[in-house]
């Protein structure tokens, strides 16, 4: 069963925007946390932000004031919108449902991980 499904990744040049969607399972859209993991080339998979059921976020720094998280509960959707991007953040980005401690930069969801959305961006 696919709990989680992620797309509306790209090639974009640096300075661009992108915004990813992720819909999820009842399940996994009713645990309080939703996130957005992402996946370099020869690193592990992080969390970058979270957005709680009623709308409070955090972020990683390395994201902080350029990407915003968000979500329609009517629609069990989550969103990245993500502004001024740069070559570093390209990767492969997933959702999942973190645990509510959470800390930024690790692995952990509750959900079993969907085939993710490559994000890349060009110099």
């Amino acid at each position: 069963q696919v709990q989680v499904e992620e797309s509306g990744g790209g090639l974009v040049q640096a300075g661009g925007s992108l915004r990813l969607s992720c819909r999820a399972s009842e399940n996994i859209f009713s645990i309080n946390r939703m996130g957005w993991y992402r996946q370099a080339p020869g690193e592990l998979r992080g969390l970058i932000a979270a957005v709680t059921l009623d709308g409070d976020t955090v972020y990683a720094d390395s994201v902080k004031g350029r990407f915003t998280i968000s979500r329609d509960n009517a629609k069990n959707t989550v969103y990245l919108q993500m502004n001024s991007l740069k070559p570093e953040d390209t990767a492969v980005y997933y959702c999942n449902a973190p645990h509510p401690v959470q800390a930024m930069g690790v692995t952990f969801g509750f959900a079993s991980w969907g085939q993710g959305t490559q994000v890349t961006v060009s110099s």
